[in-house]
């Protein structure tokens, strides 16, 4: 489809200038209503588990089941928000969990609600929702132009915590008023609504391209570059050890709500609107806070801040100062996700952004999932306030602790350099040349002096997390042993189609690490490139021949 075109777009974009774009306002609309029901339906099922069962331990599992899905899935659904056409993609995806929460809705009408029940449709309902995120973060770039992108996305997540404040209470409030089959039915409702806009989205399929990837080759691609890269590596664990330990306020406050608080279902709805109003208004204040702190203060001062939360949630306060708690907790909450989130974007490539980031999901949601459960099974040993106290010192610890290890800056340029030419290719060879044939070879000759070895070796070193990242299974230099001077730098990559993918994704930042190792050569013209093709066996008819 044709990007919207607006006049914000053509000067500096503000931001709420994305929703000039009639698309763009429609899409987000629909999201904000879709994340509502969303939250309605979870506050409902929250709820009736602590009616289906007391103890803390199935609570989390409850909280577990919603999870885990994210952390199993999130990678392939990557892969698929990639290769298959967004718009119908998504649209399945919300028909289904329409379907789950219609088949919530029928249990409950019919009283036949179980806690086995409950937590099956909870973990289809998660493994609905780890399908679909991918697919709506990687839609954006389609509804707007390049310079509202920031805005957009900043929207986006506005969207989710207007949802977040809206959705919980309106749940609490349908609970108390009208039961839990009508509360189900209104989540069902929003699913149509969503599944209409995104009918209505005149969105234009793109054309083929014969380097398009396919699952399995896009699946492992995605894994490399997150095996390989380090900056990534250090945002994945700062998020796994902050998750890990600030989940506990997630698995139990409906116990914390009923057993600590003296709250019904009314009070549960309001305290995760709560939420969603302090992750509002630390969203507001989060360009003051970035002014002063940078991101690892950030996240030192999120820590902190929840883990005082959980403490004092664990003596049972007044019930009015337990909303001002949790909104505190949003605040901080907020702070947190947005910059871990960001810092992961900025040192990630278009190209493999959906699949890493799905990564980035598979961590996030795999600390969730396991923090449910360990401070569930602390809470049945040792009571709901000791296992927040517990969480409380191990979060605002970890959160000094890891302080050390610094998220990246994120400055690199990431874009695609372009400057790789093509590779050369006999004329009889390149007719008939498959796209699919390898392994690939690539060698490249360089001619260094003795007194600038050390320093050569240093700097490709460096640049072999480059080749892997982009697509090499297998890197390597050698010397040859009749000329020393002449070194031979080669890497492996599984397929002709994926080394000339290889020649898109080479980024910026890795064009000025090849200049640094180029400037060693001493040779006459350029490193020689060279490319070699594996041949397959003879068959025993070719081998008579």
């Amino acid at each position: 489809m044709s990007k919207p075109s607006t006049p914000a777009s053509a000067a500096a974009p503000g931001a709420f200038a994305p929703l000039a774009g009639r698309v763009f306002l429609v899409l987000w609309v629909a999201t904000v209503i879709g994340n509502v029901g969303s939250f309605i339906r979870d506050t409902a099922s929250g709820w009736i588990a602590t009616d289906l069962s007391a103890s803390p331990a199935a609570i989390a599992t409850v909280q577990a089941a919603a999870t885990l899905p994210v952390f199993l899935l999130a990678i392939p659904a990557g892969v698929l928000s990639d290769i298959l056409d967004r718009r119908r993609f998504l649209i399945v995806v919300q028909v289904f969990l329409g379907l789950v929460s219609l088949s919530l809705m029928l249990l409950s009408a019919f009283g036949a609600m179980s806690l086995t029940a409950l937590v099956a449709l909870t973990f289809l309902g998660g493994t609905g929702a780890a399908l679909m995120a991918p697919t709506w973060q990687a839609i954006v770039p389609e509804l707007v132009e390049r310079p509202q992108m920031k805005a957009a996305v900043a929207l986006n997540s506005l969207g989710i915590n207007i949802a977040r404040a809206i959705g919980p209470a309106a749940g609490g409030l349908l609970l108390t008023a009208a039961g839990t089959t009508i509360t189900y039915g209104v989540d069902v409702l929003s699913y149509v609504l969503v599944v209409a806009a995104l009918a209505w989205w005149p969105r234009k399929a793109k054309g083929s391209d014969p380097l398009a990837e396919h699952f399995g080759g896009a699946f492992r691609a995605g894994l490399r570059y997150a095996r390989q890269s380090r900056e990534l590596h250090v945002v994945l664990l700062r998020a796994a050890v902050f998750f890990l330990c600030a989940s506990a306020v997630w698995a139990l406050l409906p116990l914390v709500t009923r057993e600590l608080l003296g709250g019904g279902s009314g009070l549960y709805g309001l305290l995760l609107g709560a939420v969603g109003l302090g992750a509002i208004g630390g969203a507001v204040l989060l360009p003051r806070l970035r002014a002063r702190l940078d991101a690892d203060g950030l996240l030192l001062a999120a820590s902190l801040i929840a883990g005082a939360v959980m403490l004092a949630l664990a003596l049972g306060p007044p019930q009015e100062a337990a909303l001002a708690l949790l909104a505190l907790l949003g605040a901080a909450w907020i702070t947190a996700l947005t910059t871990l989130n960001g810092t992961a974007q900025s040192v990630l490539p278009d190209w493999v952004r959906g699949r890493a980031l799905a990564v980035y999901l598979t961590v996030f949601n795999g600390a969730m999932t396991l923090g449910s459960l360990a401070w569930g099974g602390v809470a049945q040993l040792f009571g709901i306030a000791a296992a927040l106290v517990a969480a409380a010192v191990a979060l605002a610890l970890a959160g000094v602790i890891f302080h050390r290890i610094r998220l990246p800056r994120g400055e690199a340029d990431l874009t695609p350099s372009n400057h790789w030419p093509e590779p050369l290719v006999a004329g009889g060879l390149a007719e008939t040349l498959e796209a699919d044939r390898g392994p690939v070879l690539i060698t490249i000759a360089y001619q260094i002096p003795a007194e600038s070895r050390p320093a050569f070796l240093e700097a490709i070193h460096r640049l072999a997390g480059s080749r892997r990242r982009d697509g090499a299974f297998a890197w390597g230099i050698t010397e040859d042993i009749a000329e020393p001077g002449v070194l031979l730098e080669w890497f492996l990559v599984s397929s002709w189609a994926e080394h000339l993918r290889q020649h898109r994704r080479v980024a910026g930042h890795d064009a000025d690490l090849q200049q640094e190792v180029q400037r060693f050569h001493t040779g006459e013209g350029p490193p020689q490139v060279r490319h070699y093709l594996t041949l397959d066996p003879p068959t025993p008819e070719e081998a008579r021949k």
